[in-house]
């Protein structure tokens, strides 16, 4: 048979909670009244700090814009130059905010530091990319519109990006390219200057007058109108090939009549060559035989 104890209520209990509930009500009430002015008056400053520092913020970034508009940069690099400068002086408002409140800022820019390496380390393609983007967009190479070679393709710029450029290809393909391969390697820019030279390389055969057909390649040249005064034109004997003797003729045109120019010239070249009776050898080679006869026994 199991017997089972009952203890006997403890009177002191209820007293004992109502002590601890006045201690706590009096802390409390010391708290409030001993350090609740120093809060009050330091949320109040915290957010006034906050007020005038976004206030401050938005007027530093519209005397940036000016600047850099005054400056001529690109509209793409001056936006983000504007929004980086907003961004950090939002930055040190919020930090000062919170030393008003008391709030140690130390460890907690310790914090944000870590995980910034910890994120650029994550990012190093991506912020390699940034970084010549920024430099394209200052140095301008090259523009939308331009024609260029860069990154192992051909094509004309369409957008200039902060991470990437975007071509088009002459066959009307969209490239993407990554501007830190553009940053590393050779850029040509075939429509940089406002003019270009066609530069021809053209043979005729040996027997050939080639006081006459050089006479031929300049009649040829001054009677494209495409083809500019000055600088001079130009047309010389080159080389004197294994088949045939090459001329260079050469004559400066507006970068956008290159191409039509060039392909015009080749054709009115051929066509009058064989007008003329001038000849464009093959390529050709002799070749001697020998005949070797057996010796007669003595």
């Amino acid at each position: 048979m199991l017997l089972f104890a009952q203890a006997a209520p403890d009177e002191k209990a209820p007293q004992d909670a109502i002590t601890r509930l006045s201690e706590f009500y009096t802390e409390a009430s010391n708290f409030v009244f001993e350090q609740g002015p120093i809060w009050i008056t330091n949320v109040v400053a915290a957010i006034v700090v906050l007020f005038l520092g976004w206030v401050a913020a938005r007027v530093f970034r519209s005397l940036f814009n000016r600047g850099l508009k005054r400056s001529r940069i690109d509209d793409t690099l001056s936006g983000f130059l504007s929004n980086i400068a907003y961004a950090l002086m939002i930055g040190l408002v919020v930090i000062a905010a919170l030393n008003q409140l008391g709030i140690n800022t130390t460890s907690l820019a310790a914090v944000v530091g870590a995980a910034g390496l910890a994120i650029g380390l994550a990012l190093q393609n991506s912020l390699s990319n940034f970084a010549s983007g920024i430099m394209l967009i200052l140095f301008r190479p090259f523009g939308v519109g331009d024609f260029v070679e860069v990154g192992g393709a051909t094509g004309i710029v369409q957008e200039v990006h902060i991470f990437h450029t975007v071509m088009r290809t002459i066959d009307n393909k969209r490239v993407i390219i990554p501007n830190g391969e553009i940053t590393s390697d050779v850029i040509t820019n075939f429509t940089g200057h406002a003019t270009r030279m066609v530069d021809l390389e053209i043979g005729c055969g040996y027997n050939d007058d080639i006081r006459a057909v050089k006479q031929l390649f300049i009649e040829i040249l001054e009677a494209d109108e495409r083809i500019l005064k000055d600088p001079a034109i130009e047309v010389r004997v080159f080389e004197l090939g294994d088949s045939a003797i090459i001329f260079k003729v050469r004559g400066w045109v507006v970068t956008s009549d290159w191409w039509a120019t060039r392909c015009d010239l080749v054709e009115e070249i051929k066509v009058r060559m064989d007008e003329r009776g001038f000849h464009i050898p093959f390529p050709q080679r002799d070749v001697h035989l020998f005949q070797e006869t057996e010796k007669q026994p003595a």
